[in-house]
């Protein structure tokens, strides 16, 4: 193989790798609705919010979200649309593989 496909393939892991939680998978599908603050996500997602934090951080470093301060808040938003197109087509066939079965 060449080098490209390598790097293909490689940044196609780290992708699903950070999305290889169920907890990452809620957030994004949150953030597809539209910037939120941590205390928004922390009452749809409702998990304990160092556990949040970890999840959003490491979301942040690896590029699929963004984030900026607004005083005492930070709020969160969509960074990288794969992230999404990915997401969507494999919550969707699991849906439609849940229903059939």
């Amino acid at each position: 193989m060449s080098e490209e496909t390598d790097e293909v393939f490689e940044k196609a892991a780290e992708m699903f790798a950070v999305l290889s939680t169920p907890i990452r998978l809620r957030i994004i599908s949150e953030l597809c609705q539209g910037e939120k603050n941590v205390g928004q996500l922390l009452d749809h997602i409702g998990v304990a919010q160092p556990n949040m934090s970890q999840h959003l951080n490491i979301m942040y470093r690896s590029g699929i979200l963004g984030k900026r301060r607004q005083g005492a808040q930070m709020f969160y938003r969509i960074a990288d649309e794969k992230a999404v197109v990915v997401c969507r087509a494999m919550c969707t066939q699991v849906a439609i593989d849940t229903a059939v079965n």
